[in-house]
């Protein structure tokens, strides 16, 4: 039993699944720590709100509430459940964004701008375009084919200027970042998008739902009654297992990761480097617009134009994800739906609790820094160690026989 789990743990893909499940349990027990810490300092609060704390950390996601005599119940909560699978869907787009840029040796912090530029595109496309003249499926289609290709555009603008001027991705991401937030508030101030017929909303984008474009439910609201879950969730899947083909078993896949590899490399051996590098920005620009567009289409959302205020906290996510999931597609399915279920929990602490939500924040920072250090992870679950290194022993044979040679000569 011990050869075959020491046999099992030398594969480079299990050390990577345990090192990410490290990451998550020390990241709870930080936020159960942080829980307890606060309770029994605060004067407002006893050993039994604690301890419900500490319960909600854990298993917040299967919260039905409270009884009539004030105790936390548990179960299968559906709404919970489907919320978190809607809420899930852009951060999976965002972070398979920012993963298949690191699977190309890049960095894609500009997710918020591609996400920004992404929902400008789906919002103004499928708000213009009237159901009476054109089908609303095929509205939806184009609003989100509109968003997926705004954010491809947007996210190739950081690769051209990396391929053909050497400068440093992450800077011209940022830029763009903040070029997108003040171009979409220009786009949708005084626009004739703004909802006006709610008062008090005049800062808000009308729901795709006036149009009567909104992405289908499929039976899933009857599985998930009370939640905000559309058939969102499965294009998100559906768009992670092409990506995964696409890095793992394709020619332009193995490419775009050799390229990222060694760029100088790639280029010797024949690579158009600069091309690629342009191609993996688009397509982690086009995913990032992907997400967006799923969100707003779903037809139970409002976007508050005004974004100069702060970038869209969905595109900076999406790097926690694609880190946690170790760049794997598939692997960010089930990190963004961990994420999604840690903001999920925020608000059962909020609303059940004294305390809020913001220790779910801590505890997707602590996560996020133990990420960062998987390969020291990894090399504690492989028993590595620094050893001095000795010099070859000898064999018997072969000393008495250098013994008695050096006997001989000096006889």
């Amino acid at each position: 039993m011990k050869e075959k789990w020491s046999h099992l743990m030398k594969k480079d893909g299990v050390k990577t699944v345990a090192a990410s499940v490290i990451s998550i349990l020390i990241g709870l027990l930080v936020g159960c720590i942080i829980v307890i810490i606060t309770g029994l300092t605060s004067g407002n609060m006893d050993g039994g709100s604690v301890w419900d704390g500490v319960r909600l950390v854990l298993g917040g996601i299967l919260s039905t509430g409270r009884d009539a005599s004030g105790g936390l119940t548990f179960g299968f909560n559906p709404t919970n459940v489907g919320n978190m699978l809607f809420r899930a869907t852009p951060l999976i787009l965002t972070g398979l964004s920012v993963a298949v840029a690191f699977k190309t040796g890049l960095f894609n912090i500009g997710a918020p701008g591609q996400y920004l530029m992404g929902t400008a595109a789906t919002l103004i496309t499928a708000l213009s375009i009237p159901t009476s003249a054109v089908p609303s499926p095929i509205v939806w289609l184009l609003a989100f084919l509109a968003g997926v290709l705004a954010g491809a555009l947007w996210g190739a603008i950081p690769g051209l200027v990396k391929a053909l001027l050497n400068i440093n991705e992450v800077l011209a991401c940022i830029m763009t970042n903040w070029i997108a937030a003040n171009l979409v508030t220009w786009i949708f101030e005084n626009s004739v998008w703004c909802n006006l017929e709610e008062y008090g909303k005049t800062n808000y984008i009308y729901k795709t739902t006036h149009n009567g474009v909104e992405t289908a439910r499929a039976g899933l609201d009857a599985l998930f009654p009370g939640s905000q879950v559309n058939w969102g969730i499965g294009v998100a899947v559906i768009i992670a297992v092409l990506v995964y083909v696409l890095m793992t078993k394709t020619t332009l896949g193995y490419e775009l990761v050799a390229c990222g590899a060694n760029r100088h490399a790639a280029h010797y051996a024949g690579i158009n480097d600069k091309r690629n590098i342009v191609l993996s920005m688009a397509i982690a620009g086009a995913l990032s617009g992907a997400g967006a567009a799923l969100y707003w289409l779903a037809g139970n959302t409002e976007f508050y134009w005004q974004t100069y205020q702060s970038l869209p906290a969905t595109g900076f996510n999406g790097i926690p994800v694609a880190l946690l999931a170790a760049s794997n597609p598939i692997g960010v399915i089930f990190t963004g739906c961990f994420m999604s279920m840690l903001n999920i929990v925020g608000q059962q602490l909020t609303s059940l609790t004294a305390f809020n939500e913001y220790i779910t924040d801590v505890i997707i920072a602590t996560i996020v820094y133990l990420s960062a250090f998987s390969l020291v992870i990894k090399l504690w679950l492989s028993g590595r160690k620094k050893h001095k290194v000795q010099p070859p022993a000898v064999p018997a044979a072969s000393a008495a026989d250098g013994k008695a040679e050096k006997g001989g000569e000096d006889a």
